[in-house]
Order: C-alpha cells, then structure tokens, then sequence
C-alpha cells in the first residue's frame, strides 16, 4: 500500500480507530473515516475526510469507496450486536460494493475471544469466554464477528482480507510490537492495536488469516 493512498476507515472515532487514524496520516496516507459524530475525532488534518454517518443508516458504501485502496473496519456496538449481528449485515454489503470499486484490501478487527472459522478456542481463552466475557454481556460481538468471518471465508476469496482477533486491554502507552499467532493472544493497548492493524494491512502474509496477535519477545 503507497503512502498518498486513501484507507476508507469504519470505526474512526473508537478508541482503537483513533490511533490508526493518526497512524495513517503520519504514514502520508490520505484518510476517508465514516463517523456518527465528527467532533468525537478531535483530530485535524487536510488529509483527513470526514464523513457523518453509520453503517446502519444507509450510508453511499459506493461513494465512500471511489477512490480508495483499502478499507479497515473497527466497529463494535455491545448493545445493537447483543440482538443482531449489525456487522455481518454490513460486511455483506460492503464486500459487493469493494468489488464494484476494484477496491481489493480489507482488514476486519475482531476480539481475542472470536473463535477462528470451524476451529475450537484455545483452552484458556475458551474459559474467559464463558466467565468474564459472558458476564460482561459481549458475547454477542463475538458471534457476530463469527458471522463476518465465515462470510469473508466462504463468499468473498476475491478480496485480499485480514481479520485481527484482537486482545484489547487499555488506552495506556506503548508496550512493545505485536505479531501473529494462532493460538495465543496478548491484553494490548489500543495504540499497539492500530500499529497491528496498519502493519497486517500491509502484509501479503497475513493475508486470509484470522490470527490473535502478541507481543514480540
């Protein structure tokens, strides 16, 4: 992905989205962010547009696309995705419009506790699944996130898509680099996140991969 390319983000103004917008501008690239409200992204910058909207209000998917490179997805609503999977629903339209744009790059964030498709959690994620995460009433991010990956790995082989099962954990400083893995996954900062994010977009590697992501030793 070239610098001056524009990344079509969803999720901007979240605590994750944020950083990688920042990221991406000090990248040189331009940035496209569909937003509910502008003023939560207190962020200025002649290469940033800002567009008021979400995805279930029935947003141009194919103006927002003209033009870009890629796209990057950070949404979750704990509450819209408790009663419906709102996400899946939206990356099924999404994906058809990417290909009516020629727009072939798509990274999807997930959470650690997203089982990969037709796969099993490792033990231990397995359990704060059914302990801490079930008690915090966001079990349904998970099964929805579930329902977005069984789409891209069935329905969409055309598009060159990255899932990230993120461990997210807090809003502090930097604690270090974080790389693939499949069967552990590291509590990051949100910063780290995003660095993740735009490192995985561009990695022919990490291509079609649903990987958890840890801290480098």
């Amino acid at each position: 992905m070239s610098s001056k390319s524009t990344i079509l983000v969803f999720g901007g103004s979240g605590r994750t989205g944020r950083h990688f917008v920042e990221i991406a501008l000090k990248k040189g690239h331009k940035v496209r962010a569909l937003v509910r409200d502008p003023a939560k992204l207190a962020i200025r910058n002649p290469n940033l547009d800002l567009r008021q909207g979400s995805i279930v209000d029935g947003a141009n998917l194919d103006e927002l696309l003209e033009g870009a490179e890629s796209v990057v997805c950070m949404l979750g609503d704990a509450k819209m995705q408790s009663k419906e999977n709102v996400n899946t629903a939206f990356v099924k339209k999404l994906i058809p419009a990417m290909r009516r744009q020629d727009v072939k790059k798509f990274l999807y964030q997930a959470g650690g506790a997203t089982k990969p498709y037709k796969e099993n959690l490792p033990f231990g994620t397995w359990l704060l699944k059914n302990t801490l995460v079930r008690m915090s009433g966001l079990l349904g991010q998970h099964r929805d996130n579930e329902a977005v990956i069984e789409y891209l790995v069935e329905e969409a082989p055309d598009i060159d898509w990255v899932v990230h099962r993120a461990g997210i954990f807090s809003d502090g400083p930097s604690k270090g680099t974080l790389v693939r893995s499949k069967d552990r996954v590291s509590m990051a900062s949100f910063v780290d996140t995003a660095t993740y994010n735009y490192n995985a977009l561009n990695d022919p590697a990490a291509v079609h991969t649903y990987d958890m992501s840890v801290y480098k030793r």
